[in-house]
């Protein structure tokens, strides 16, 4: 009996001690207490995305990044196919051409009425001088005819000459002014042909600007996500081709209630620590703070239940450390965002930024 007894107490004692055992190991396990001050909360590693895309339509000639490649600003990314961009560009150049010509020769043209009315002005003064001539002479066969020293006829025949020769100066002065008139005409030919060349020019510029922007180009650095379209396919003005990360823009977006959300201010400190790499701390500042809560429960009329509203929230990774990692920067990893709520507090020693050599 005694023998039972004691081998009953062995056994409870071995299993006090392994549940105790167990105890310490969970409790080693557990995430330590935020201290006073302090806020945290899981998170998960975010990127801006931008989705690269044809600025018309048209048929996808080439991909040249495969998902997953790091990007570069500036870089060739896929290619549009541009062959009926090139025909529209060389038929606007040929008209250009021609256009050009067309100004050169309604120049000339103005030239030559120009000259037309200067001959159709000297027409006029020469004429002005004969009608000047025949009214004199018109004028002396008038004063012999009254003294009986010309004849009737003589008097008859000048004064038709007069009046040719007034006709005669009124047709010169018709001439001036249709010689005028076509010189205004050719005048505004120049510039029609000046406005001609200045649309094609416009136009090559627009064609050029097009044919450029069918090879779309990396406006960031980043990190290639998805291939949305293949060459070969057709996509739509303003359709996706690729969807890039811009690794230069980061953060950890997470949630808080009330009461901590409503201590955090904008560009206040926090601290990232990634599940992948626990040893690592990475410095990071607060960008955003929702200004509506992002989940609720269903009511919300006592005070207890206003503290359960959740607050969206972003820690912005400083650029300059994304800078010196950026081969390394990956989105979707999961961590924990600590939050400094009272400045005046120093952060605990296991936060103290600590990177990667």
């Amino acid at each position: 009996m005694k023998k039972l007894l004691a081998g009953r107490t062995v056994r409870f004692v071995v299993l006090l001690a392994f549940v105790g055992a167990a105890f310490l190991y969970w409790s080693s396990l557990q995430e330590p207490d935020v201290p006073d001050g302090f806020a945290k909360s899981n998170g998960r590693i975010e990127a801006v995305e931008i989705d690269i895309a044809a600025k018309t339509a048209g048929r996808v000639s080439d991909v040249l990044v495969d998902e997953g490649d790091f990007i570069t600003a500036g870089q060739d990314l896929a290619q549009i196919d541009i062959a009926v961009l090139s025909a529209e560009l060389r038929q606007a150049q040929a008209e250009l051409k021609r256009a050009e010509i067309d100004i050169d020769t309604t120049r000339s043209l103005v030239d030559q009425r120009d000259e037309e009315l200067n001959a159709a002005r000297a027409i006029v003064l020469q004429r002005n001088a004969e009608l000047d001539l025949a009214r004199k002479q018109l004028a002396r066969t008038d004063e012999l005819a009254k003294k009986g020293n010309a004849s009737q006829s003589q008097l008859d025949e000048d004064r038709a000459g007069f009046e040719s020769a007034k006709a005669a100066v009124s047709a010169a002065q018709a001439q001036v002014a249709a010689a005028r008139a076509a010189g205004g005409y050719a005048r505004s030919q120049v510039v029609s042909a000046e406005a001609q060349v200045e649309a094609l020019h416009a136009a090559i510029e627009r064609i050029q600007a097009e044919i450029d922007d069918s090879t779309l180009k990396s406006p960031r650095d980043g990190r290639v996500q998805y291939r949305v379209a293949q060459p070969g396919e057709v996509v739509a003005a303003g359709g996706t081709v690729l969807n890039i990360v811009d690794l230069t823009d980061v953060y950890m977006t997470f949630f808080l209630p009330t009461e901590q959300a409503g201590r955090i201010a904008l560009d206040a400190e926090a601290r990232i620590v990634l599940d992948a790499a626990p040893e690592y701390v990475f410095p990071a500042s607060i960008s955003y703070v929702a200004d509506v809560a992002q989940f609720t429960p269903k009511t919300v009329e006592t005070a207890d239940e206003r503290q359960k509203l959740m607050f969206r929230i972003k820690a912005q990774v400083d650029r300059d450390l994304l800078q010196r990692f950026l081969q390394h920067v990956k989105t979707g990893l999961p961590g924990v965002a600590y939050v400094r709520l009272d400045s005046s507090v120093e952060w605990p020693k296991d936060l103290q930024t600590t990177l990667p050599q």
